[in-house]
């Protein structure tokens, strides 16, 4: 790798203070989760993706991709909110092969009782650090990125009990 394009200080200041950010945010308030609703994140990510899809439903593939997690994880992983009643799959209408992910009423009861203290978590963890000029490079550079990786638009909050 000869003619690598090494970071500069500042670049790799950068770099290091976004990995040591997300990483305790993101510990932050997964110990939250854990500790106010008994969910761990990835059952928070698969339930309120759930909550905000049309008729909360979801293709198992599709979800998948959503989480950037492959088919086969998610699987795993759904098999253990099914036996807590969280979720429940269905066969795909338009396609024998493939399983759809429902959010049961259990599912729904949880993510609605979660997120209030998810959201409160959120807030006290990362958005209450920015100001709001801040909260606006943050939405612009997090933008910037996703369409980078292909991303057409970031969601935007539906009316779920997991977008407030």
């Amino acid at each position: 790798m000869t003619d690598v394009c090494w970071l500069s200080d500042e670049e790799q200041r950068a770099w290091r203070a976004y990995r040591r950010m997300v990483l305790l945010a993101d510990s932050a308030i997964a110990r939250d989760l854990s500790r106010d609703s008994g969910l761990s994140m990835p059952d928070y990510l698969v339930l309120s993706s759930l909550s905000e899809a049309p008729s909360r439903r979801h293709r198992l593939t599709e979800l998948a991709a959503r989480m950037q997690w492959s088919p086969s994880r998610l699987s795993h992983h759904v098999s253990r909110m099914e036996q807590r009643g969280l979720v429940q799959r269905a066969d795909c209408a338009d396609d024998l092969r493939g399983a759809v992910i429902v959010l049961t009423d259990a599912g729904w009861a949880a993510i609605e009782a979660a997120a209030p203290r998810h959201v409160t978590s959120v807030r006290r963890h990362l958005i209450d650090q920015l100001t709001a000029e801040d909260l606006q490079a943050l939405i612009r550079i997090g933008e910037q990125v996703a369409r980078a990786f292909g991303e057409q638009c970031l969601d935007s909050p539906a009316a779920s009990p997991a977008s407030h």
